[in-house]
């Protein structure tokens, strides 16, 4: 007990961890040689992850049902991940494959995950992040605008800001239909990010359209 005078007797046992070698601390006097010499009673030196990379297939299932119990719901990862991580130097060892787990399950709980879909520090060099589900699209119909001429206005004149609205409402109408009402493959095929598409929709009211869509899948 700090600052006591009377000894008390205790039983216990220390178990230490470090990913320094100390022998080579202890000859270049940055660790004390006694406190080695008290610790070092049974070493037990366990490889590094990358020295190990069968052993991260096994660690995945384990560490994703760990993330189950928690209340999480792990991303599903293709056969490709699974062999491109077992691939990867791994300095934060099994701690980094834990965090990256749980990542995933945040960005995409239970859904599937392809190479395109891992962070970018763990994704193939040269490939670009794609949103899971993304495949090829196919392009929207082409819409032809007439050209603003006097011969294609009718003589009592047209409201231009009701006529542009009603053209990017059924513009949006289409995209969503021509993708499954999935907004961020619709926002991608319009040119536009997945939260002005949001707000557009909530706009022109077509958001009960998506999730009734949706209910329907």
């Amino acid at each position: 007990r700090v600052g006591s005078n009377k000894p008390i007797q205790a039983n216990a046992r220390i178990i230490s961890a470090t990913h320094r070698n100390l022998e080579e601390a202890v000859e270049a006097g940055l660790f004390r040689q006694d406190l080695f010499f008290r610790l070092n009673v049974f070493p037990i030196e366990l490889p590094s992850l990358r020295e190990r990379p069968s052993d991260i297939p096994l660690l995945i299932t384990t560490l994703e049902a760990r993330l189950r119990e928690q209340g999480s719901e792990p991303a599903r990862l293709t056969p490709a991940v699974l062999g491109h991580l077992s691939q990867q130097p791994w300095p934060g060892n099994v701690r980094e494959l834990a965090n990256l787990l749980e990542q995933l399950s945040i960005m995409y709980p239970n859904q599937l995950v392809d190479l395109a879909q891992l962070p970018s520090r763990f994704r193939p060099d040269g490939l670009e992040f794609r949103p899971p589900g993304l495949g090829e699209l196919e392009p929207l119909p082409t819409v032809t605008l007439p050209r603003a001429s006097e011969d294609v206005l009718p003589p009592e004149g047209i409201e231009l800001r009701e006529y542009l609205n009603d053209l990017e409402r059924r513009m949006i109408q289409v995209a969503l239909e021509h993708n499954d009402f999935v907004v961020a493959r619709a926002a991608r095929r319009l040119g536009m990010r997945r939260t002005t598409l949001v707000e557009r929709m909530r706009k022109f009211g077509l958001e009960r359209d998506a999730r009734d869509a949706a209910a329907e899948l």
